[in-house]
């Protein structure tokens, strides 16, 4: 793998803890602090959004807009009949499985039609939208806190699709071993998630 496509994954990483102090004046501050941070300080977040990028890197094309596009329209949603208190059962189920699934769809290199791809995506947008949504302190802003936890939720794809385009880039085997075992290692923490080990 090259060291510039190391550079590129590792620059986009490093800018996720900072980007939460980036717009401080944006609508009610302490309503997007807490959206943005929601996503951020969640292990299965992070790793769902991340296999999100990942996936669509992997799948190329309309993908790398299409499925991050499809999760966050379909997360707001979802974060609307949150905080609407719309009940959805199997919250928490559904977002380990995605962690499980999208990372297990990573490391077997899966190659499925983009309408299933994003329906796949869309479906697990739906339960972390929900969390999103059901978690918002009272005190925050609504637009506010939607805005952060769309932003954080960008970023967490940006750093999946660096990762993905920028290991496809350093081409070779090499490359591909590392993303595949990325996904495998986030599948296996979607199985402890699951199991309620992590």
């Amino acid at each position: 793998m090259s060291r510039a496509a190391l550079r590129t994954a590792a620059f986009a990483l490093a800018l996720l803890p900072t980007a939460a102090f980036a717009h401080t004046g944006l609508g009610e501050t302490s309503g997007f602090v807490h959206g943005f941070s929601h996503p951020v300080s969640g292990l299965d977040h992070v790793l769902a959004m991340v296999m999100v990028g990942a996936f669509a890197a992997r799948l190329g094309g309309r993908a790398l807009w299409m499925l991050p596009a499809t999760f966050m329209l379909v997360m707001a949603a979802g974060g609307a009949l949150g905080v609407a208190g719309v009940a959805l059962p199997f919250v928490e189920v559904g977002i380990a499985l995605s962690v499980l699934v999208l990372g297990a769809a990573v490391a077997l290199n899966m190659r499925a039609p983009l309408a299933a791809a994003m329906g796949l995506v869309g479906l697990f947008a739906l339960f972390h939208g929900h969390a999103h949504g059901a978690e918002m302190p009272d005190n925050a802003g609504g637009l506010a806190y939607g805005v952060g936890f769309l932003l954080a939720t960008a970023l967490l794809h940006g750093a999946g699709l660096a990762l993905g385009l920028g290991l496809s880039q350093a081409g070779g085997r090499r490359g591909t071993i590392v993303m595949r075992s990325a996904g495998g290692l986030a599948a296996v923490a979607g199985a402890g998630l699951l199991a309620g080990v992590l």
